[in-house]
This record gives C-alpha cells, structure tokens and sequence, in this order.
C-alpha cells in the first residue's frame, strides 16, 4: 500500500482516527492492524491505536491477506421510514457503513436489514442483498432498500435515469456568492490517493445543483440535488468551489465543532413506487448534532 504523509490537519490525530477516515475502516480494525504489527510510522511499528503522529511522518500499512467475505444478520436497530412487501426506506446514522468490506466485515446497514427481513433482492450478490444505493459511513440519511429483483432493477433504472430524485442538505465552509447554481465536473481516483476522489480530466460524468437555504457569514447551509451519482459526489464537487463540507477532514473541511464526521444528511428521496407506479416521497429530519451545531451559528448572528 502506498505511504501516507501526514498533513497540518491530520498533526496530532490518533492513528485509529487517521487511518480509519484514509481507508474507510473502523477504529477496531485498525487497532487490530497495530495489535499485529502491521502499521508503520517513519519506519517503525506502532503498537497503539493511540498513537499520534507528527507533521510530515510517512504512515505504512501492511494490510493482511484479504479473507473471504460473508455477511450475516446481527441485531442493529433501524429507523425504518416506510415499508412494504418490496422496499424499506430507512434513516441511516452517521457512522453506520452500508455493506460489509474487508475493513468492516460486520456492524454494517446489511447486517441489520438482513435481520429484520429475509427477503431482500439478490441482484447485488451475498454481501449486498437489498442495496440499489449507497451513503458514505459518515453521511447521514434516507436509502432504498428492494425486497426483490423486480424492485430492485426499477429503481436501479431510475436512478440511472434520474426519475429517483435524491437531495442533500450540507453545511459547507464559508460564504456561497451565487444563490443556486450547478457543478459539472468529471469525477475519478484521486492520483496523490486512491481511497479518495477528485475532479479529474478523464473522469466520470457528474453533476450537482446546488440553491443556499441560510448563510452564516464563515459558513452557507445548501440543499443540494443530484443529477448523478459517483463516488463522494457532494463531497468532492463542495471541494472543487472551495466549500467543503463542514466536518469533512478528508476533503478540506473545517472541525472547529468537533465533529465525527461530514455534516451532509440525505434528507429527502423521491422515486416512483416500483410495483405500483405511485409516486413516493420521503423526508427525514437533520439529526441532533447538525441541528445543535446551526443552533449555536444563528445565536451568533
């Protein structure tokens, strides 16, 4: 794996937390990779997960030999939205993973669903049964879950087709000029790491509508609507204006508010209902910290 070079935001991070936001892992899994021997800071092993590196080391990781991967029902709870004899909609907190990886075999959205339902769609295979679409582990907010094939490849078409309307809402870094506007910039790998995503000249299609809901002066809430759906999407295009996402250390974001993660919250999702053609719209609300964190910004104004 290639060396990671710590950075003035990354200075003083533990390990766990470092490596778990660069590779998408859990803290344990990580803490497990120390507990073997297999992480590295300047050239020697670092035994705790509480380790802080210094400005400029060179992080190395050995990762073990990939396992194989079997997802299993475990007893999550769900805050399930809407549900009937072909989909679940559900409210997926921040920090919960939606499918299991080699980093994170388990405690995922899957696991959860797989427990409250034996029948989900195969069309995703073993490890993601029921899954049309995905959220990043620290976005927060509303997903489609089939029940069967049929459902399943209906709404997979509406995605593609953009007949499924998902919106976003984001607390981004500093002060939007323009009250709406759209970024289309073509998404790949990031070349400097490949865990990561950028606008890139070869990469994929993408585009984002954005309209500003309330301006904080150092900070803009957004509503964002996307028109595709690549990797990171909000994240990378918020990024690519110079608004990152707040809470977003991976692409730019400030965390004055301590946060774990992105304040970016999947907050309404519309899509035609898969058997009976009705049109199905669903809203979930900002989750306490977002809500808390606008509370302390509009008693600042």
């Amino acid at each position: 794996m290639e060396p990671l070079f710590v950075t003035v935001d990354e200075e003083g991070v533990r390990i766990d937390v470092f490596l778990a936001r660069k590779f998408d892992l859990t803290r344990s899994y990580v803490k497990q990779l120390c507990d073997e021997g297999l992480v590295f800071c300047q050239n020697k092993q670092v035994k705790k997960a509480g380790f802080c590196p210094n400005l400029n080391d060179v992080i190395k990781v050995e990762l073990p030999e990939p396992k194989e991967i079997s997802a299993k029902a475990e007893d999550i709870p769900l805050d399930i939205v809407y549900e009937d004899d072909d989909l679940l909609v559900i409210n997926k907190p921040q920090g919960l993973v939606t499918h299991p990886s080699q980093g994170t075999p388990d405690g995922t959205l899957v696991n959860a669903i797989m427990f409250h339902s034996d029948r989900l769609s195969s069309i995703n295979g073993d490890i993601r049964p029921g899954i049309v679409h995905r959220l990043d582990k620290n976005t927060s907010g509303l997903l489609v879950v089939a029940k069967t094939d049929k459902a399943h490849l209906s709404l997979s078409k509406q995605i593609e087709t953009k007949t499924a309307v998902r919106q976003y809402v984001a607390l981004v870094d500093g002060n939007i000029k323009e009250d709406e506007g759209k970024i289309e910039q073509p998404i790949g790998r990031n070349p400097k790491d490949r865990k990561l995503m950028a606008v890139v000249k070869d990469g994929r299609y993408a585009l984002t509508y954005y309209k500003v809901l309330e301006r904080f002066g150092k900070y803009t809430l957004v509503e964002y609507t996307l028109k595709t759906g690549r990797t990171h999407q909000i994240r990378v295009h918020s990024k690519f204006i110079n608004h990152p996402v707040v809470g977003d250390v991976d692409y730019g974001g400030s965390n004055v508010f301590k946060l774990n993660g992105q304040l970016l919250h999947a907050f309404r999702l519309s899509f035609d209902h898969p058997i009976t053609g009705e049109r199905l719209t669903f809203e979930a609300p900002l989750p306490d910290y977002f809500q808390q964190v606008l509370s302390k910004l509009r008693k600042s104004l």
